[in-house]
Formats: structure tokens, sequence, C-alpha cells
């Protein structure tokens, strides 16, 4: 790797936050963690799983639930190995996006909105959401099906309710389940899905799946593991709930002038589309944007040199699903490109990651040079960007709030 190529980096984390599959990410350094003796797990596993039984009793389920399932909920290690890992490196945009937005999950989305044609015109109908949408989420989910995950639902959801960092949250997923398995009469071995519980083909967490999964088929089951029209129904109806806005795109590639400042990036600095047309931002054919009575903001995942969008309601309802606005553009951009629209106008820059140890020593020279973003803790979040960004117009810099070669060299850190 080169000087130059190790500089220009961009960092997954400066625009990711939580998704529902792992909205309760692991806080502590796995490697700095005592590791508990597994004969004292399993007691302590087993104390709790006495404690689960009487708040199931309490929550509703039938003793019959309780003696078969939930007194033989088993401990499942690789659970918390998995969430305990953090990663040495972060993600670029370009290494996410490649991977979610490809050729094989454009055809493919293609194909499923032929299949489903009828059922997603009527879903379109009823809850305002264009089909495109619901099979990009579909494919990014779950690969349209084909991998729905395969951990125990109900031990994975008990080995983390006896986990002392996020007990009550993933206790009442726990009950969620069991309150399913009593609704629908679930067998066990089928609720199957990710190790945080996320189920089926839209990988719902129990507590999303009871108040939102709807019977598409009519056969008086809410089954989002075996039934595709389910699934659909259930997404449509989930997006609803979350705020979304019908005969509105999700947002779309812009293209910047060169003299644009930066002074207007990121959520923080919503707009009306009136205002973004009177800083030139235009449609990646170079005509105007046009000026609905709509609020957006502009995106940079790659920094300056990427692709520029603007991100109008409908994002922030696909952040509502996954906290990551790399998660939000690449179902946007899928959804369009299902729908027939090109690749993108301008090809996302190869970027080589930078250890969470890198970002460190950014967050801890942006604190001494007086830009407060809080604790070093080698994820680049908003208020790290923040930062970064005040820092850069403060010396002349491009200031997209991205850490490139002349901001290390500024900020005096060496790769």
């Amino acid at each position: 790797m080169t000087h130059k190529s190790r500089f220009s980096v961009f960092i997954a984390s400066m625009f990711v936050s939580s998704s529902l599959l792992s909205a309760c990410a692991a806080s502590a350094s796995p490697e700095s963690a005592i590791k508990p003796d597994p004969e004292s797990v399993q007691t302590d596993f087993a104390t709790c799983v006495i404690n689960l039984q009487q708040k199931a009793k309490v929550a509703g389920i039938s003793q019959h639930i309780i003696d078969t399932t939930v007194a033989n909920l088993k401990y499942v290690p690789r659970v918390i190995e998995l969430d305990n890992q953090q990663p040495e490196f972060t993600t670029t945009f370009g290494d996410y996006f490649e991977k979610r937005v490809t050729p094989w999950r454009v055809e493919q989305g293609r194909k499923m909105m032929a299949k489903h044609h009828d059922l997603l015109t009527k879903l379109t109908h009823e809850y305002g959401v264009p089909g495109q949408y619901i099979v990009a989420f579909w494919g990014l989910e779950t690969n349209f099906g084909s991998y729905k995950g395969s951990m125990p639902v109900l031990d994975s959801l008990a080995t983390l309710a006896c986990d002392p960092r996020r007990s009550d949250y993933f206790t009442g997923e726990l009950l969620q389940a069991l309150k399913l398995k009593q609704q629908y009469q679930f067998d066990d071995s089928k609720m199957v899905g990710s190790w945080a519980g996320a189920m089926g083909h839209t990988q719902f967490m129990p507590t999303n799946y009871r108040k939102y999964a709807v019977d598409g088929d009519g056969d008086g089951i809410a089954d989002l593991w075996n039934s595709e029209a389910d699934a659909l129904t259930s997404a449509a109806n989930f997006l609803q709930h979350l705020g979304w806005q019908a005969d509105e795109r999700w947002g779309r590639e812009v293209l910047l002038p060169s003299n644009y400042s930066f002074e207007y990036l990121g959520s923080k600095s919503t707009l009306p589309l009136s205002q973004w047309h009177a800083l030139n931002i235009k449609k990646t054919n170079g005509q105007a944007i046009s000026t609905p009575d709509m609020q957006a903001a502009l995106y940079l995942p790659a920094g300056h040199t990427g692709p520029a969008f603007l991100g109008y309601a409908n994002f922030n309802v696909i952040m509502r699903w996954n906290r990551s606005e790399f998660y939000a553009i690449s179902v946007g951009h899928l959804a369009d490109r299902i729908n027939g629209a090109p690749a993108l106008s301008r090809a996302v820059p190869k970027q080589p990651r930078l250890s969470r140890d890198i970002v460190k020593q950014l967050q801890v020279k942006l604190n001494e040079q007086g830009f407060d973003v809080g604790k070093p803790d080698g994820i680049l979040g908003r208020n790290s960007v923040l930062g970064l960004q005040g820092f850069q117009k403060k010396h002349g810099l491009i200031a997209d709030g991205f850490p490139d070669a002349k901001t290390f060299d500024k900020l005096g850190i060496k790769l």
C-alpha cells in the first residue's frame, strides 16, 4: 500500500450507527475482556433460565411452553463471541456498497419484481411503498430469502438475555419471540435467524415481528420464514409505519459545482430543495434539480472525490430500518437499479481502510486542536466528522469531513 493510498481513506463508521440486527453492538473491547469460567457461565445461565421462566409466566406464556421450551433453553457461546467482536479496521463505502449493489442483486431483483408483480402493485396501492424498494430491502437483508440465518433464535436471545450488558432489551425480545411461538405454534427448530435474533426474509426482531408482520397470503399465519407474500407485505407495513412518504423517491445521486463550499453537509444540514437548486446542485445529467416542497440533506460517503447524494424524507425512513447511511444509500440505489436506472455516474473510489488505533489518534489530535469530538473510541461518528470538518475549514482544506492525506499531514499523523 502506498503512502498516498493509505491516507485516502473513508471510515464507514463515520456515517454508520447501528442496524436492527446489531442495535446493541458491544461497547467493550473483546481482547480486554476477562473470559469467564465455562462452568460458572453455565451455572449462571441455569439460574437465569429459572428467572426467565418466571418472567414468561408473568408475560402470559403458557405453562406448556415454559416447561417444554423455556426450561430447556441452551447457552450459545458463539452468540457472545459475535456480540463481542469489534473490527480492527473500518469499512470503506466502496467495500460496503460494491458488496451489496451487485449486478446479481439487480438482475435477481428485477426477476422478483416480475414474479410478484401483482402483489407488489397491490402493496404500493395499499401502503404507498413502490415495489422496487420492498424488493431492495429484501435483497439486502437475506439475498431475496436465500439466506435467512441459521442460529436458534430462542437460544440466542436467551443467551443475550442472560448476559448482563443488555439483559433487559434481550429479555424483552425473548418474551416477544415466545409470544410468537405461542400465537402461531411455531416449532422451536424452525425459529432460526441471526445471532441477535432477527428472523425471516426481512430479518425482523421479535418485537417488530409482533407489531408489523402481516398475513399476506391469507392462511391465517404471518410466517416470515416460509411465505414470501407475508414477508413482502410485512415489509410494506413496517415502512409505512416508519413514515414512508408515498409518491416520493428516497433521494438521488447529484453533481456538485466545482466551487461548492461544503458548508452544508450531512443529516444536520437539511435544506429545502429550492436552496439546493440555488447552490447549483444538479442531476447527474447536468439538468437542474426540481424544487417541490421537500427537504434534503447532502451525503458524501466517500468524500468529495466520490459520488454525492441528496437524501429526502424517505432516506430517513430507510435509516429507521437500519441506522446506517451506507445502508440507506445502498437500498435506495439498488431500488433505482431494479427499476431500470443506470449505475452511478461517478465511480466509487477504491479506498483502503484505517485501523481503529489510527482513528483514535485522529480524534485525540482534534480534541487537542480545540475541536471537541468526545472520548476517542476509534469510530468516526457524526461528532468526529463535524470536528474534522471544522479543522479542515480552519486550515484551508476541502471541508468535506473526510480524512484525506492533506488532513492527516496537517494533524501531524504519520501512518
